[in-house]
């Protein structure tokens, strides 16, 4: 893996706590040069000084926030090697989530993805080689209870990379899609009772999310499943859809039973 990252112009966004900040630690100790990108500029400052990498404060997510994100990584990395669009938001609601919370979770959540990816692909293509890691979550392979935005956008998210793969991957494009259930972090903290009853007893470290990654940049594999029950339920969900609803639709009694 080393060989992998061994001096590569990485960008983490999302990368102050929780998942992104595993991976910059983790990249770093394989030798790459970071930079650590959040919307909290502190928290971004704490895990670059900790790695030596160089932190960029602001929104990754609208047009001109990810034009200054990847100008001031060039300036830094020289070029950007592995972008890894990590940040996401997950509010909570359901169809009358009001049109700000939609479309903040597009921004983030899908839109981040293609405003990088559309800069980083014209570097990558001529070079032939270029490789984009999605933070997507099991909600884009199966669906969040909870949470309407977070589940359709992150949906969004898996589909525009699997489209970047099955485009680019024969012109030296590597995409990879993670897709974790409950992570210990702030964003599963944040989720109530109800996300502890359908992810706690299943949550991962971070750094476990990591390391599912890294055996997929080994393989060259696309799904990154650092829950690999996720692959039965993803199966399911394709080849007896009516009967995994129904499950779903169990859970979302039992989470209403609990008064959320």
């Amino acid at each position: 893996m080393s060989a992998e990252l061994k001096d590569a112009g990485i960008v983490v966004t999302g990368g102050g706590a929780g998942i992104g900040a595993a991976m910059a630690r983790r990249f770093h100790a394989e030798g790459a040069r970071v930079v650590v990108a959040d919307l909290n500029g502190d928290a971004a400052a704490a895990v670059a000084e900790e790695i030596g990498g160089t932190a960029i404060a602001g929104d990754a997510a609208g047009v001109e926030g990810v034009e200054q994100l990847l100008a001031r990584s060039r300036e830094v990395l020289g070029g950007i090697d592995i972008f890894c669009a990590n940040a996401g938001i997950a509010p909570l609601g359901g169809a009358d989530s009001s049109e700000d919370v939609w479309a903040r979770a597009w921004d983030v959540n899908v839109m981040a993805h293609v405003r990088a990816a559309n800069a980083l692909l014209p570097e990558w293509l001529e070079r032939g080689r270029g490789r984009f890691v999605a933070t997507v979550s099991a909600a884009g392979i199966l669906t969040s209870l909870g949470s309407a935005p977070y589940s359709v956008t992150k949906h969004g998210a898996l589909a525009f990379a699997e489209w970047l793969s099955a485009t680019y991957r024969h012109r030296g494009i590597d995409v990879h899609a993670v897709c974790p259930q409950g992570v210990r972090t702030n964003m599963l903290a944040n989720t109530g009772k109800g996300g502890q009853l359908l992810m706690g007893a299943s949550a991962i470290e971070p750094e476990q999310v990591v390391d599912a990654l890294l055996e997929a940049i080994g393989e060259k594999r696309f799904l990154v499943l650092p829950h690999p029950e996720v692959a039965d339920y993803y199966a399911a969900r394709a080849t007896q859809t009516d009967r995994w609803l129904g499950g779903m639709n169990k859970l979302q009694r039992k989470v209403e039973a609990l008064g959320e």
